[in-house]
């Protein structure tokens, strides 16, 4: 489009730019991971394969890998223009959607091909459910059939620890998150200066709320250094949602220790309803309401079709 501040691409030739060229880890018919380690990252209801990895995600890889490169070369820039040895903070690469479009399987598939450029082999990755207030203070606060939307989130707490990743400390603790008993657990996990920090999450492209008591100049946003965007049409992706639930009735939710287990007894068809509910009243209002909005800030946005394979991408222009 004349003008617009975008570079559109379908699938066929977003896949044409991970052929050749300067620095390209692969050739197009070599990649860097196998089919067994693809299986094991995949989120259920989320098929992928190498096919995708090699149109869809060797590309993008490859655009993250010069990103990165290019702020190393600024960084060396500042320290001539600042006559200090600033060392190199992680970069940040946030992962924003809805549940259910697959951005979990986005994020852990980036993580392992961005671990594999020889520049940056540290790649962490953090997902933001681990900020979620714990169930006890959301039932305190009357807002448990409001989780995952922005005001369920300990949102100090998220920047804090992303601050302090760009910050350069050498050891930031994250909070740990159970999705077998869907609460966050008392244990942490340290996230020990990457080189780069994949960062999922629902509302991570949220700008900070200028009004109320949470008013803020900052928010987890403003210290991302690419964005992506994982999208598909809502009605795709209340269908995955449905069908996860389903899936996850004849497998997760029969663990005792499941905080679903009630729902592994359901019929199907109760079951079905008992989804469909769950997205109309929750999942469906939180996107169009808090996570669709911020599609648009996104640097990069991943449009799948009904076959959850990625259709088109949508790149910002520099």
């Amino acid at each position: 489009m004349s003008g617009s501040p975008f570079v559109d691409f379908d699938r066929s030739s977003w896949a044409a730019l991970s052929e050749g060229g300067p620095g390209a880890p692969v050739e197009s018919d070599d990649l860097p991971l196998t089919g067994a380690e693809l299986d094991e990252l995949a989120s259920l209801g989320d098929p992928v394969d190498l096919a995708e990895v090699r149109d869809v995600y060797l590309p993008l890889s490859r655009l993250l890998d010069l990103h990165v490169r290019a702020t190393s070369g600024l960084l060396e820039a500042y320290r001539t223009f600042l006559r200090q040895d600033e060392e190199p903070t992680p970069f940040v690469v946030g992962i924003a959607g809805s549940v259910s479009v697959g951005k979990s399987t986005t994020a852990r598939l980036l993580r392992l091909l961005l671990a594999r450029w020889d520049d940056h082999p540290n790649v962490a990755l953090v997902t933001t459910d681990g900020f979620l207030y714990p169930n006890a203070e959301l039932e305190r606060r009357g807002i448990m059939a409001r989780k995952g939307f922005p005001e369920s989130y300990d949102r100090r707490a998220l920047l804090r620890f992303v601050s302090d990743i760009k910050a350069g400390k050498p050891e930031v603790p994250a909070p740990v998150y159970s999705h077998l008993v869907y609460d966050v657990l008392d244990e942490q996990r340290s996230v020990a200066r990457p080189d780069i920090l994949v960062l999922e999450g629902l509302n991570v492209l949220q700008p900070a709320p200028q009004t109320g008591e949470r008013a803020s100049a900052l928010a987890v946003s403003d210290l991302i250094d690419f964005s992506i965007y994982v999208d598909a049409h809502p009605t795709d992706v209340r269908r995955w949602y449905i069908e996860r639930f389903l899936a996850l009735r004849e497998t997760a939710f029969r663990d005792p220790a499941s905080y679903f287990r009630r729902f592994a007894e359901m019929d199907e068809e109760s079951a079905r309803n008992r989804a469909a509910e769950l997205w109309d009243t929750i999942n469906g209002p939180n996107l169009r309401e808090n996570i669709a909005p911020t599609r648009s800030r996104a640097g990069l946005v991943l449009t799948k079709g009904p076959d959850h394979a990625v259709r088109r991408v949508r790149l910002r222009k520099l």
